[in-house]
């Protein structure tokens, strides 16, 4: 992960041929359901430190898709999707998360003192008549051990799994595996993930995490690397991850697709341009070097220093008529109460390749008054394409062909 994006399925699936088209809503958004813990309240502030901080075999057969909502229901601005677990099927609320490879949730056993709250009861392994633990002496355990998420043996013969995220955010425990149901007739069988039994600083009630990266372990990879998402806004209906390919590519503009040195669960594109209220910002193609991870699980996208600096000035001289707000997190925030029409500038992003995005006006620059951009780090270092400014595109993930595509207005 780097930041975070929650996808949940509150609506019936549609089937249109071979495809299975699931919902995808906001954790914080109205289509997401009501939490069945409502004592957590979280501001955005604590969700943007959380977020900001993350930076630093194929399946045969039918494609599917799953329904996706923002994640406000269980207090987040990442996206969820509803997905079951074991047999009989248990429905989950899991996070999209194209920053990280091994899927998990929290099971019993777990005390209070070593899990968090979350949505729904915790994932009893011992109930599904599919489940088994992962031999610590498998095969498939020594490639989590390679790919640096092993934990040595729980219980003396159990592979054990970790992760560890940049915002202090820690999972532990058996690495499993079980059915997953995505949608009714799609279901990947003896699918791996980590049954954790220990959680660390996770806060949000979500009960895991559905992860799409790069690396074998990843949901993607047993589709081959190929899936898109929409995400949709806060207020917009439910929006969509496909798994096995997206719709079809009319509709789409394609940039190239890149990887960061030593970071192998990341995909990254090269901004070649930005425009703000139609004007091009004057920079150099050294600004963007760095590259931009695209990550559904962090909000913010993180911009290098001298195109941060440059879009935030276009911008700021765009919004001169609002009265600019403090704020500790996000240094272009506005107080916009009282305003009938707020007028938000264009913002456009162009990528090596030529495939230009038009962000959604305001949805996608505007998160709570402020813009939805942030200054990274120095000019080459790998900046961040956040959730925020991915609404409403369906994004398309191929890691066959390595490209990614962009079709608006898809959710």
């Amino acid at each position: 992960m780097i930041l975070h994006i929650y996808i949940y399925v509150s609506v019936k699936p549609e089937q249109n041929g071979s495809t299975v088209y699931v919902p995808l809503v906001h954790r914080h958004g109205p289509c997401a359901p009501a939490p069945s813990l409502s004592t957590d309240t979280r501001s955005f502030a604590d969700i943007f430190r959380r977020s900001r901080a993350r930076p630093s075999y194929i399946v045969r057969g039918k494609k599917v898709s799953v329904p996706a909502h923002l994640g406000t229901s269980v207090m987040s601005l990442e996206y969820v999707v509803r997905v079951s677990f074991g047999t009989p099927a248990v429905p989950q609320v899991v996070v999209i998360d194209t920053g990280s490879d091994v899927s998990w949730l929290q099971c019993k056993p777990c005390s209070s003192g070593q899990c968090f709250p979350q949505k729904d009861p915790l994932y009893d392994p011992s109930h599904s008549s599919t489940y088994s633990a992962v031999p610590c002496a498998s095969d498939v355990c020594k490639k989590l051990a390679a790919d640096a998420y092993g934990s040595g043996c729980t219980s003396g013969k159990q592979c054990g799994f970790a992760i560890s995220y940049a915002d202090g955010t820690s999972t532990v425990g058996a690495y499993s595996q079980d059915k997953l149901t995505l949608a009714p007739g799609a279901i990947v069988q003896n699918f791996y993930f980590g049954c954790g039994h220990g959680k660390h600083a996770v806060r949000g009630l979500f009960d895991g995490v559905l992860g799409l990266g790069r690396l074998r372990e990843s949901l993607g990879a047993r589709y081959g690397g190929v899936f898109s998402y929409c995400l949709p806004s806060v207020s917009s209906k439910p929006g969509f991850l496909a798994l096995g390919a997206g719709k079809n590519p009319s509709g789409f503009v394609f940039t190239p697709m890149g990887t960061v040195p030593g970071q192998p669960t990341f995909s990254t594109v090269t901004l070649a341009g930005i425009n703000v209220g139609g004007k091009k910002l004057d920079l150099r193609p050294s600004a963007f070097s760095g590259g931009m991870i695209v990550d559904s699980g962090t909000v913010i996208t993180g911009l290098q220093s001298t195109a941060y600096r440059a879009l935030r000035s276009a911008f700021r001289k765009a919004m001169e008529a609002y009265r600019l707000l403090p704020n500790g997190d996000l240094d272009t925030c506005y107080n916009l109460t009282g305003y009938k029409n707020v007028v938000v500038p264009k913002i456009a992003l162009t990528f090596t390749g030529g495939a230009t995005i038009n962000l959604d006006v305001p949805n996608g620059i505007l998160v709570n008054g402020c813009l939805a951009f942030a200054e990274s780090g120095p000019d080459g270092s790998a900046g961040v394409l956040g959730n925020v400014n991915q609404r409403a595109f369906e994004v398309l993930f191929d890691t066959s062909t390595s490209k990614f595509g962009f079709r608006a207005k898809a959710c």
